[in-house]
């Protein structure tokens, strides 16, 4: 359609019942105007067709054990993550997204992973603390505990008191004041 043959006043008209409904800056004004307009004006035409994207390499050859490939530029580096949120503006899941790549497509070399994992298990990273061995004064070695307590609350106080069971001599001891004395 011919941008001379759109009526003007069907787009100050579509334009008026949106901002009755909602909140408009007056600088946004003029933005909402252009794209009603050339929203009509595109009424009836085919709609283009997207880019088809093409990758710098194929998806198979983008993961190699030593070095990961970007799929939008051909960079390789270890590892995605930060070359792909400064250069693409890109997040890791629209990546995957945008080339059509599974959710478990690896973003890190697997080498420098491996690499990685194996120098966290060497510092101990992941582990439990061990208890400290504490020597008492007779000289021998004991574990010391490292579990805390948590504060007595009336809450817990009243559940351990419902949990616990009650001794033989107390209940034979409330049996017999409940039971009437003659």
């Amino acid at each position: 359609m011919k941008t001379e043959a759109v009526n003007p006043h069907l787009t100050a008209k579509i334009v008026v019942s949106y901002v009755r409904h909602h909140r408009l800056g007056s600088d946004q004004l003029s933005d909402l105007i252009t794209s009603v307009h050339r929203a009509i004006c595109q009424l009836g035409q085919p709609p283009t067709p997207e880019e088809v994207l093409t990758p710098a390499v194929s998806i198979r050859r983008s993961v190699n054990p030593n070095h990961v490939t970007c799929l939008d530029c051909g960079y390789r580096g270890k590892t995605l993550r930060r070359h792909i949120s400064t250069r693409h503006g890109l997040s890791p899941d629209e990546y995957r997204q945008r080339w059509g790549l599974r959710s478990n497509h690896p973003l890190t070399a697997p080498a420098y992973s491996e690499h990685r994992s194996a120098m966290a298990k060497a510092q101990g990273i992941g582990r439990k603390k061990e208890s400290p061995v504490v020597v008492n004064a007779a000289g021998n070695p004991e574990a010391k505990s490292t579990r805390r307590s948590r504060p007595a609350t009336k809450s817990n106080v009243a559940s351990e008191m419902a949990a616990a069971p009650m001794s033989a001599t107390r209940r034979r001891s409330r049996a017999r004041a409940a039971s009437p004395s003659i």
